[in-house]
């Protein structure tokens, strides 16, 4: 009788203990939500992502074909001189057409990466190399609109010291198109640099 009294009593602390370290471990296991919350605000981020890299993409070919078609020829003209002024004539506004028509092919060429980062929002290689693409793209459209703003304040203000005289009283549909297209470069500049904030942020999480 004492041998089974003993062993029931054993038994009975046995279950108590097991009880009592399940209770105690049970607190610091993760939550089965936690994984799941944490992909889907990743995914939100690719999401956002290629929904502002087509915004950006779409305000940097806009400024490229503004541009493009800045050109306006005055209704008055001489038997040696037409007054003409096309965005071809200044060599900044070449180079503006150029970098911002790369920049936004660029960023509709990243799609499919962008794309792949909602697929695998986990995935560490795509967000690097499109952070380290949109810096490049952010560069070259900074510089174009930078460069092409300083030419389209002149043609407005003109410089008395240096007798350059301001063209836009003139030429006014002209000016207009490229002062549009430098405003589109510089709304496509904010949005890539969200794009790299973006990137950053994902990779950080990850």
């Amino acid at each position: 009788m004492k041998s089974d009294h003993d062993h029931g009593h054993s038994a009975a602390i046995e279950i108590e203990d097991t009880t009592a370290v399940s209770k105690g471990k049970a607190p610091l296991l993760p939550s089965s939500s936690a994984p799941a919350r944490y992909g889907s605000n990743e995914k939100g981020l690719a999401i956002l992502d290629s929904i502002v890299r087509v915004c950006a993409a779409v305000a940097a070919l806009a400024s490229a074909g503004a541009m493009g078609n800045s050109d306006q020829t005055l209704p008055f003209f001489t038997q040696f001189f037409r007054f003409q002024a096309s965005y071809d004539d200044i060599t900044t506004f070449q180079f503006f057409v150029i970098g911002m028509a790369i920049v936004g092919g660029y960023l509709f060429l990243s799609l499919p990466f962008s794309i792949v980062c909602i697929a695998r929002p986990r995935a560490i290689g795509p967000r690097f190399l499109l952070v380290v693409l949109d810096t490049v793209a952010l560069t070259l459209a900074t510089a174009s609109g930078a460069a092409a703003a300083a030419i389209v304040y002149l043609a407005h203000n003109g410089n008395p010291s240096a007798n350059w005289f301001a063209i836009c009283q003139q030429f006014g549909d002209f000016c207009k198109n490229a002062s549009g297209a430098v405003v589109g470069s510089f709304v496509s500049v904010v949005l890539i640099v969200a794009l790299v904030v973006l990137s950053a942020v994902a990779i950080k999480r990850i």
